[in-house]
């Protein structure tokens, strides 16, 4: 039993939707989530610029004690993924792999869209994660980068969102693929939307619950689950607090408690 907390990061607070499905799959883990919100978002950024950034996440993390992190950032784990398992002392999981498991799992006509943001679906990591597990699907990509900024501002079924995801979507539409991954944590919030845009035939792909269960899977191969007791979830930010509690109590479905800022 190990009762050291779990640490989530990500560049805003998208990856709260990967913190919940880690609270209902590991009710007995404290979790310590870190939102880079002074410098949300990652996707218009360089390579190296979200390896520095998150390597910087890393070290805050480690220095908190936790016992592995978790990476609930798309374009964080497809850039620097291999960057921060080579630089940490604990098991590092990312998002991508377990959400081409579960598209791969669900396509029935191997036609598969992934949408993200304009740098998860430059670096290609969907693509090849994918193809990796079925090399004949066909993957349709395209980046959405109004998204972000559309869910960070809470306009989830807004008028105006609603047409720029009808133009985002409608290349995935003509090349009528069967599944919809959401390549990035934000995106599950605008699901309702989606849904509604891709029509009713499209599964659309959130691999929070994925990554929850590869987590859940890591930990008890390292013997490193908390098995009850005692527990507590602690959210810390890089900047504007006010916002994150206002918006983040949306993902969550109630309010956040033990909200800490901390600028990197």
């Amino acid at each position: 039993m190990n009762k050291a907390p779990l640490g989530v990061f990500d560049s805003g607070i998208g990856g709260l939707t990967v913190a919940r499905a880690l609270f209902e799959r590991l009710p007995n883990e404290s979790i310590i989530y870190f939102g880079d919100t002074a410098r949300v978002p990652y996707g218009p950024k360089s390579p190296d610029t979200v390896r520095r950034y998150s390597a910087e996440i890393l070290a805050y993390l480690l220095k908190r004690g936790v016992k592995a992190v978790v990476i609930a950032c798309n374009t964080s784990t497809a850039h620097a993924l291999g960057y921060l398992k080579e630089r940490s002392s604990v098991p590092v999981v990312g998002v991508i792999e377990p959400g081409a498991r579960a598209a791969v799992a669900a396509t029935k006509t191997g036609t598969i869209g992934v949408i993200g943001t304009a740098g998860t679906i430059a670096s290609g990591a969907y693509e090849r994660a994918i193809t990796a597990l079925r090399p004949d699907v066909r993957v349709y990509s395209r980046p959405c980068p109004l998204f972000v900024p559309l869910v960070e501002e809470g306009w989830f079924d807004h008028p105006a969102a609603e047409l720029i995801a009808r133009e985002y979507l409608e290349p995935l539409k003509r090349a009528q693929v069967d599944v919809l991954v959401l390549g990035c944590t934000h995106y599950p919030l605008l699901k309702k939307l989606l849904s509604r845009v891709m029509g009713p035939d499209v599964k659309l792909v959130d691999s929070a619950e994925e990554t929850a269960k590869v987590v859940s899977d890591e930990l008890e191969r390292q013997g490193l689950l908390a098995n009850g007791g005692a527990h507590e979830h602690r959210f810390v930010v890089s900047d504007d607090e006010p916002h994150f509690r206002k918006v983040g109590a949306l993902f969550l479905g109630g309010k956040l408690k033990q909200v800490e800022v901390a600028p990197l």
